[in-house]
């Protein structure tokens, strides 16, 4: 359980849900991880989990839409550990109203776009001069299953989401040649412990029957894929956004009806 060994990583919003689990699973692969967010009681508990299963871990606050916490975070991480080696743009206000075009209001949107873009954004700039010096990194970006396609709503969120992609790529391509990789991990429907109890059940039996395996997913999921994005393991590979869904968009819409239907096709 080495494959991150020596490495230090910046984990954003990582106090719960999916952030907790992928800087969980760094410092089970040898990272030395930052926990950082809002919430320093919930950010402490993941420090003291990460070290009782003998892993490295420090909380260090942060705030997506406050700059000044952006950059004290990349300044301190850097002090204190000499480099760094691993950003995961995890942190966005999910909890922020959205809705059709018609509903939003400027200041909805302006919300929306800080949070989940613009603080991607700027904690990308934030760390890049860091990696430059060191001409090593990798940068993932977490974006969402929403930038796949039109929804019925949600429609600032999948906006903010679908720039998350194309900064990605655009990361990538700028800073390719200094050997800083950049790409994105859109999760599908994951079950966590903060939100399973508030994810109605019809909404779960909606995605499971257009799900191709047989689960929701879980932070591991994307866990996972982070790691290999973190890690030597993935190093001709940059610029690209990798849905983890359970193949939730890898086939026609129409299938969940069909099942039920029971036929196969039209």
């Amino acid at each position: 359980m080495d494959r991150l060994k020596g490495k230090v990583a910046i984990v954003t919003g990582s106090t719960s849900g999916i952030g907790a689990g992928i800087a969980q699973q760094f410092a089970a692969e040898g990272a030395k991880v930052v926990i950082c967010g809002r919430r320093e009681a919930k950010g402490q508990a993941i420090v003291d989990g990460i070290a009782r299963n003998g892993g490295e871990a420090s909380y260090h606050f942060m705030d997506v839409t406050q700059t000044d916490s952006m950059e004290a975070l990349m300044k301190d991480t850097a002090e204190k550990y000499g480099k760094i080696d691993i950003l995961v743009n995890n942190a966005a206000n999910v909890g922020l109203k959205d809705g059709r075009v018609d509903e939003l209001t400027l200041e909805m949107w302006d919300q929306i776009f800080q949070s989940d873009l613009r603080g991607t954004f700027y904690a990308t700039w934030c760390v890049l001069p860091y990696m430059r010096e060191k001409q090593s990194g990798s940068i993932i970006n977490i974006g969402s299953m929403a930038s796949c396609g039109g929804d019925l709503g949600s429609t600032a969120y999948a906006c903010a989401k679908a720039g998350v992609d194309m900064l990605t790529k655009s990361t990538a391509l700028q800073y390719g040649k200094e050997n800083i990789r950049c790409n994105c991990v859109r999760p599908g429907l994951i079950v966590t412990p903060e939100n399973e109890n508030r994810v109605p059940q019809a909404l779960k039996d909606v995605f499971l029957n257009n799900i191709m395996v047989d689960r929701y997913g879980k932070p591991s999921d994307i866990a996972n894929m982070c790691v290999y994005l973190a890690s030597d393991e993935s190093a001709y590979f940059t610029g690209q956004v990798v849905t983890v869904d359970g193949g939730l968009n890898a086939h026609v819409s129409t299938v969940g009806e069909f099942r039920k239907m029971q036929s196969r096709t039209w």
